[in-house]
């Protein structure tokens, strides 16, 4: 039986547009009326569905039981089983492959196949898709933009569609259909209900392929990217080494001019990109990254693990923080250590100092702000200035009411015992 026109124009179809073989379409087509056939009443579990691969002619079998006994379901009689065996006789219980019409598998077969037909071209789409893009993980792609609901952005490359979640989108970036896009390929989710691809533009990955496409030295492996820290539209840090001492790795990628770094910053909507020097010295490496401010000292905490201590000048503070806390935090996350950065006192102002010394009293004594203010406004900046004054004159000075007040006083007391006597210990040692 031949296939009809409508189905041949559904095989070439999909064939051509959705990027699926012609073999895997037919086999799903088989294997769809196969099942959906077998749910006639009228057939046998050993039903056979077979589709010409020459002339897509549709053929169907059903493999039945020799007898004169039992009809139905299942059984033929010994005078049919013979013509169909060539007019060879057949023995009773002989089982024999029978060509039925295709017409006797019913209106409800069909429907039911249109359906499992549809569902096994898209798992056979994923298995092409997750074949082709599992090892490209990583690597660049472009694509035109296809849909855009709910910020997710659907992007159609070659025949494939793959979708960049809101999450991983620029902020500030904004897509239309038919715009032109790159990005990384994320990750491949064969279980995903919708594109089993998913593309990132905000990814660290990103950067990092991008510098590899744009710095030859990077593709060539003399430059390193030792670690990549992004605030997606806005600030982004990239720190490189390298072990020939004829190249410069920060100027390879900024390039002459800036060309290099600059083609970078506009496929990324204009993002800052700070290239750093990596420097296994821990004290030298927070020092490149919080460029440019300039920074009075570094020290690694003694106790506390993986942190740093940064002291900059009161001039400095603002652009060693950065805009919302930006450049600390970046460089906190490209260099893997916790980054506190302070004030110098010896150069800050007067109303910096009492500003700080407020926050150190509030922390030390586990009070309010308010109530450290009033402490400071008393002229109690420090542990040492509250135990060098009698109890009540300090109650009395910061009019506080008094259960805080001996509360603080005693507290200090405590503190300040706990110090002496450390550094009696230390002394001793």
């Amino acid at each position: 039986m031949a296939m009809n026109n409508q189905l041949l124009a559904v095989v070439q179809h999909i064939e051509s547009e959705r990027g699926v073989s012609r073999e895997i379409v037919v086999t799903a087509i088989e294997q769809a009326i196969q099942q959906a056939a077998r749910r006639n009443q009228d057939v046998t579990n050993d039903l056979q569905v077979v589709i010409d691969r020459k002339d897509l002619s549709l053929h169907v079998y059903d493999t039945l039981v020799a007898s004169d006994e039992e009809v139905g379901p299942g059984f033929i009689s010994l005078a049919r089983a013979a013509r169909f065996n060539h007019g060879n006789p057949v023995a009773e219980g002989d089982t024999i492959k029978v060509e039925m019409p295709a017409s006797r598998l019913g209106r409800i077969a069909a429907q039911t196949s249109r359906q499992m037909i549809m569902q096994k071209i898209r798992e056979a789409e994923r298995t092409n898709t997750f074949s082709e893009y599992k090892d490209r993980v990583g690597d660049i792609v472009s694509g035109t933009v296809s849909a855009v609901s709910h910020r997710d952005t659907y992007v159609t490359v070659g025949k494939t569609e793959m979708i960049l979640p809101s999450r991983e989108r620029i902020p500030s970036e904004d897509y239309q259909v038919g715009d032109p896009i790159r990005a990384i390929v994320l990750r491949v989710d064969p279980e995903a209900r919708g594109p089993s691809v998913i593309l990132s533009r905000a990814s660290g990955k990103f950067l990092e392929a991008l510098f590899r496409l744009e710095v030859s030295e990077i593709s060539d492996g003399v430059v390193e990217i030792m670690g990549v820290a992004r605030d997606p539209g806005y600030r982004a840090k990239l720190a490189v080494r390298t072990s020939n001492e004829n190249v410069d790795p920060v100027g390879a990628c900024v390039g002459q001019r800036g060309s290099r770094v600059r083609t970078i910053v506009s496929e990324l909507s204009g993002e800052k990109i700070d290239i750093v020097r990596w420097n296994e010295d821990i004290r030298q490496y927070v020092a490149g990254a919080l460029a440019p401010a300039k920074l009075e000292s570094i020290e690694v905490d003694p106790v506390l693990p993986n942190t740093v201590h940064v002291v900059v000048a009161a001039d400095q503070y603002s652009l060693a923080i950065g805009k919302r806390g930006q450049n600390v935090r970046l460089t906190t996350k490209l260099t893997g250590w916790h980054v506190e950065v302070k004030k110098s006192m010896a150069t800050a102002s007067f109303e910096d100092q009492k500003a700080e010394a407020i926050k150190v009293l509030a922390e030390t004594f586990s009070v309010s702000t308010a109530v450290a203010t009033q402490m400071a406004d008393a002229g109690y900046l420090t542990v040492e200035g509250i135990v060098d004054e009698d109890e009540a004159s300090f109650i009395a000075a910061t009019g506080l009411d008094e259960v805080t007040a001996k509360g603080i006083y005693a507290a200090a007391q405590a503190v300040a015992e706990l110090t002496g006597a450390g550094a009696t210990e230390q002394e001793a040692e």
